[in-house]
């Protein structure tokens, strides 16, 4: 064979493999990217994000395999939520997950065409997110903690712990969604015969004077309402709290972990683990506007005894019976 017919043979091959290269670069089914968008921190608990995870994984999905997952945490600073969701929206994703109220707020500005699926939120149709829970409407969809409506059983809850208690003080970073649950936790303080103080912490040189004021209205327990600004500034309420002697009542387990006597609010996990299921249905085709927005189903209760015995507390059985998880 001369030189030419072997250069062109070579050319030939070359445009085979090429050609095969390229046919099999298209047969390879696209891997979805799931955005992941919270106002909390990277360095939160993952059991919620672990189940997220888990839940992906028995629906066959698999990160790093066949769905990738880009994190955007905004470490407490709600006001950087907005450019972390359109990055998002740039890195071209498929779905957003999001995990609280501000985080959704943040995505639905970024976007009204990405499907966006909420693992946790407050009110969704309070705050126009969506037309109705049975047909949300447009592209957001997933679960509600309906947190405010659990301010009365936080309540009785501190009445059985805190013997002949008549004043109980909230404390709040004042945001829409958060005023809503203070106005619940002000209703319900009222059918129980208590006096509310709330207690608003614009900024972190508010405490002191804020926990002053507790002090001199003789509060003796503290309801704290979770948020970025709060869930950032965690370390400082529950010593704080603990130092001015008052027993503290949260929504998520986590917080008890790190030292508030309990907590009772919706299982998070089982939440996001029902996220998961959402990003599987959309995946497959649904549309996000049709998929009903699920409320909790699954609810528990925290106790930390050694904040207790802190206090000088003793926390009756029948509130012991109840727990789901207590901590000694």
């Amino acid at each position: 064979m001369n030189a030419s017919r072997r250069g062109i043979v070579t050319l030939i091959s070359c445009a085979l493999l090429i050609a095969q290269s390229v046919v099999e670069a298209q047969q390879q089914p696209k891997v979805p990217r799931i955005g992941f968008l919270t106002a909390g921190s990277s360095a939160s608990p993952t059991s919620r994000l672990q189940a997220f995870r888990e839940r992906l994984r028995e629906l066959g999905y698999i990160e790093g395999q066949n769905i990738a997952i880009e994190y955007r945490h905004a470490e407490g600073k709600s006001d950087i939520l907005p450019e972390l969701a359109r990055d998002l929206v740039r890195e071209g994703v498929s779905i957003i997950i999001t995990t609280s109220t501000s985080a959704l707020l943040a995505a639905k500005q970024a976007t009204s065409k990405l499907p966006i699926v909420a693992a946790t939120s407050g009110d969704l149709v309070g705050t126009g997110l969506i037309d109705s829970l049975a047909r949300p409407g447009g592209n957001v969809t997933g679960l509600t903690a309906i947190s405010p409506e659990l301010s009365g059983k936080r309540l009785e809850l501190l009445t059985e712990i805190v013997p002949k208690i008549s004043r109980i003080a909230v404390l709040w970073h004042p945001t829409k969604w958060d005023e809503k649950e203070v106005r619940e936790t002000e209703i319900a303080a009222r059918q129980f015969g208590l006096k509310l103080q709330s207690v608003q912490i614009r900024n972190a040189d508010d405490f002191q004077t804020g926990y002053a004021s507790i002090t001199k209205e003789s509060a003796r327990a503290i309801i704290i309402i979770q948020g970025p600004f709060t869930s950032l500034h965690r370390k400082k309420i529950l010593e704080s709290s603990l130092l001015h002697r008052l027993p503290s009542i949260c929504d998520a387990p986590d917080w008890v972990d790190n030292g508030c006597l309990a907590s009772y609010g919706p299982n998070r996990a089982d939440l996001y683990r029902r996220a998961a299921t959402y990003v599987d249905k959309i995946l497959k085709g649904a549309n996000p506007a049709d998929l009903p927005v699920e409320q909790p189903t699954k609810f528990e209760l925290v106790i930390n005894l050694k904040t207790a015995k802190q206090l000088g507390l003793t926390i009756p059985q029948k509130v012991l019976s109840r727990a789901d998880r207590v901590i000694r």
